[in-house]
Order: structure tokens, then sequence, then C-alpha cells
């Protein structure tokens, strides 16, 4: 039976990449069943895109979403990988609407929904660094892929390439950290009590400090290497993490059922 989900929010899907893991994906949407669908960025990378490579696991998920939009109220907000839609944007085909940002009043509280790159510095001064960068982090994932075969093979669990360089990188921790802490300012700014983003392929729930105050901070991760989703039911929001990666969550957070949530 499927599980109901009142609000699913899914980022960084990059459908068309070969990073893209569409299967584990599509195993996690034909388990739920939720009210309002948010596709909060690079759910098509079309910066990768490339007409001889779109497997038919990554349409099967573009069918699905499309299935559910037919259904229940489906937020596309544009993200960098799929910034080409933002000549389009806002527009709305049934309930599928196409966005850039969005605000939802949930429970009382105000959230904001963006993916964030547009705060992201590297994206504001060198786009051609940023996509350099990306077909950099997709060859890695490709290399990965092919290292996890072979671990697999010899019953050797999985590791991640990206994850430990952004774990060991002083430079990469230090982005984290001033992503969110932009986030956390602008939102607080504008009056909003959380802020839901992607981009930086960091799931996470948790509370960020500003000299104004400290706003509720969620990120909905990816489909690549995290294999997260986020949801809220009653009152509450938790991180999905599919049970291929679960034993990568930080101790801080707690496990249960394939399910991280603010402690």
């Amino acid at each position: 039976m499927k599980r109901k989900v009142e609000i699913l929010v899914l980022s960084d899907l990059h459908l068309g990449s070969y990073g893209c893991r569409a299967e584990e994906l599509l195993s996690y949407l034909r388990s739920v069943s939720p009210g309002t669908v948010i596709l909060n960025g690079d759910i098509i990378d079309i910066w990768a895109f490339n007409k001889k490579y779109f497997p038919k696991p990554h349409m099967r998920v573009v069918k699905k979403l499309l299935k559910w939009s037919a259904k229940v109220p489906v937020y596309y907000i544009t993200g960098n990988h799929d910034e080409a839609l933002r000549r389009y944007s806002p527009a709305r085909l049934g309930d599928l609407r196409l966005m850039d940002q969005l605000s939802l009043t949930i429970d009382g509280k105000r959230h904001w929904f963006l993916h964030g790159d547009i705060f992201d510095a590297t994206m504001k001064s060198a786009k051609w660094l940023a996509k350099l960068g990306g077909f950099g982090y997709d060859l890695l994932i490709r290399i990965n892929h092919l290292v996890n075969r072979t671990l697999a093979f010899f019953g050797r669990p999985r590791m991640s390439f990206s994850r430990r360089v952004k774990n060991s990188v002083k430079s990469a921790v230090n982005f984290i950290s001033d992503f969110e802490q932009t986030m956390a300012d602008i939102a607080l700014h504008d009056g909003y009590e959380a802020v839901v983003c992607g981009h930086i392929h960091q799931p996470r729930i948790g509370t960020v400090d500003t000299p104004k105050g400290s706003i509720v901070y969620l990120n909905s991760g990816d489909w690549i290497e995290n294999l997260s989703a986020l949801e809220y039911n009653e009152g509450r929001w938790s991180l999905y993490l599919h049970e291929a990666w679960a034993e990568h969550v930080p101790s801080e957070r707690m496990v249960r059922k394939g399910a991280v949530e603010a402690a």
C-alpha cells in the first residue's frame, strides 16, 4: 500500500545525466501518494542533455510526475541546470505550474521554496565556471559508479567521491555554510519562517541562526549521491533517505524506517 505524504519536495534529479539514480527514484515515487508535489529545481539536466542519452527509467520518472500533475498540484521551480525554462515562467498546464520560486503558508508558517542558485556567487559572476564544474562533477559521478560496481562485486560497501571531497575540502565546507547562511538571511528579511532549497546536494533539516533571529532551513538533497526527499506530514517535516544511502546520514540526525527527522 502506498504511503500518504501531504507535501513532497524533490530537487536535483538531474534527469538526462549519467549520474541520475532514476531506478531508485522510481521505486520511491511508486511507494508514496502525495497531496502536493514541489519540484525544487534541476529536475531535467539541460546542461548535460544529450539526445542520445535519455534512458527509459528517466522517461518513466517524467511520466510519473506528469501523471501526478493530473491529480494533485505539482509545482516545478526552475534551477540552474534547467534555467532555460525560466523564459517561460510563470506558466501553467493543468495542475503543473512552472515558476522560479514559491511561497506557501503551511500550518500558519510562511515557507519560501526556491532552488537557491540565484544567490550562488559562482552562478552570478562566472556561469561558465559553474558549468565547467557541473561537467566535472558529472564525470566524477560516472567514475564513482564504476568504482561502486566493482566494490559491490567484491561485497564491499559503496563510497561517494563527491561526499568525501565536500567533507574534506575546507572551501567546500565553507561554501555550504555560506549558502545556508545567505538563504537564512534573505528569507528572514522577507518575513519567512522557513526556507526550502536544493542546489548544493546536501540534505538537511535544521535551524540557522542569524543576527536577526533564527529560521528553519530545509534542503531536499538530490538523486545522484544522497537519494533524498523532504516529506511533510501532520505538522512535521522529515527527510527521506533511500535505504542504499541511509548509513551516510550524520550521527546528529535520527534515522528511522528510511527517514531522517529533525531531532
